[in-house]
């Protein structure tokens, strides 16, 4: 047994249970927000997959993975996105160390 269960993933739509007002608000934006506009579902899903990664969502990633395949993508394409979103995690924390060379310099000045 562990943390997360792959099988909560379907039971997302119990998180509108004590709110419905507010999940049906959140799915109406979260499904408009995947829909084909200046970008198509396939570029949305690879985005949404590197996301996801990101955060480290794991729902999110099964969830993503399934999509991009849905919608076209292959595993050349979605190991890219991936590796995108972790050299910008990776930037990212790395930009942060500038913090520790100010807090060293005002320590020593």
């Amino acid at each position: 047994m562990h943390y997360y269960e792959e099988d909560d993933l379907g039971r997302f739509d119990e998180i509108g249970k004590h709110r419905p007002d507010l999940y049906r608000k959140f799915m109406e934006w979260y499904v408009a927000a995947f829909e084909d506009g200046a970008l198509s579902r396939r570029e949305k899903s690879l985005i949404a997959l590197a996301v996801a990664h990101a955060v480290q969502c794991p729902y999110c990633i099964d969830a993503y993975s399934q999509a991009c395949l849905e919608s076209g993508s292959n595993m050349e394409q979605m190991t890219e996105a991936i590796h995108v979103a972790s050299a910008l995690r990776g930037g990212a924390c790395l930009i942060h160390g500038i913090q520790a060379h100010n807090a060293v310099r005002k320590i020593s000045m």
